[in-house]
């Protein structure tokens, strides 16, 4: 399914047309953040100035028609623990985070759960039968330690989702083209997917260059995805780093994207 460009003011961002709910992949165009942050920086621990990071927060709530009061967000370490979250868990914009998780689900009406990247994969999960969603960061490690397909574990077992009713976005993060890695990644995705894995890592020279978004994408399959109810961005934060944050073009010196997602109340 396609990825559609938005915008809204100056907020440009992307949604997946296969997810019927209020969610966004954003860019780094259209904020107030200035110097390397500009301009729509939504990481909170950046050293952007605060100010303008809240501002960007009220900016992309308007664009998504969302109150900007408290949302859902994770201390991000690149692991495979999944939190079910509720109302209680919704913070403001740079209050301190009690727990940390790579992986946010929750049943619940106007909860906007938030990730981040700025080159690792983004995933967002929604299941319309059920009335579920879900938002995880895969960077490397998560994605070879199947944090997508523990995320639709979980969905499954703390809220009744079943496999094949839930639908998945995978977002723009760097693509195979600019992601080469080191022996190490390339050992970890043989290790996870056996025989599956050559089409996914590409010997170049001494390096490789993986796939991250298809790993996933195979992973999500292998939890009971559909592969018609996937979606895969098909732009490259690093080849696109005028659009987006990446990390490595920037060397760490950058803002964040946010991934969100959120059941609006008026929903059925």
């Amino acid at each position: 399914m396609a990825f559609i460009e938005n915008k809204s003011g100056d907020i440009l961002y992307m949604t997946s047309s296969d997810l019927s709910v209020t969610h966004a992949f954003t860019t780094r165009l259209g904020g107030v953040s200035g110097g390397i942050f500009k301009s729509l920086n939504l990481g909170q621990n950046t050293g952007d100035e605060p100010a303008c990071v809240r501002r960007n927060y009220e900016l992309l709530g308007s664009a998504l028609g969302i109150d900007t009061a408290g949302f859902v967000f994770t201390r991000q370490v690149h692991g495979t623990n999944i939190r079910h979250v509720s109302k209680k868990d919704m913070l403001p914009v740079f209050s301190p985070v009690p727990y940390e998780a790579d992986g946010l689900i929750t049943a619940e009406k106007d909860v906007p759960l938030v990730i981040f990247s700025a080159d690792c994969v983004p995933i967002l999960l929604y299941d319309p039968a059920g009335c579920a969603i879900g938002a995880v960061h895969a960077g490397w490690r998560g994605t070879v330690r199947n944090i997508a397909g523990k995320a639709v574990e979980e969905m499954v077992r703390e809220l009744g989702s079943y496999p094949h009713d839930i639908r998945a976005a995978i977002g723009p993060c760097i693509s195979v083209c600019c992601y080469e890695t080191d022996g190490d990644v390339a050992d970890a995705v043989n290790r996870v997917l056996g025989r599956d894995a050559s089409g996914y890592v590409i010997p170049r020279g001494k390096k490789y260059h993986t796939d991250l978004k298809g790993i996933n994408c195979l992973l999500l399959m292998r939890a009971g995805l559909k592969p018609e109810n996937i979606s895969v961005s098909p732009e490259c934060t690093s080849c696109s780093s005028g659009k987006y944050w990446s990390h490595r073009v920037t060397n760490g010196k950058r803002g964040s994207q946010a991934s969100l997602i959120m059941m609006k109340g008026s929903m059925h």
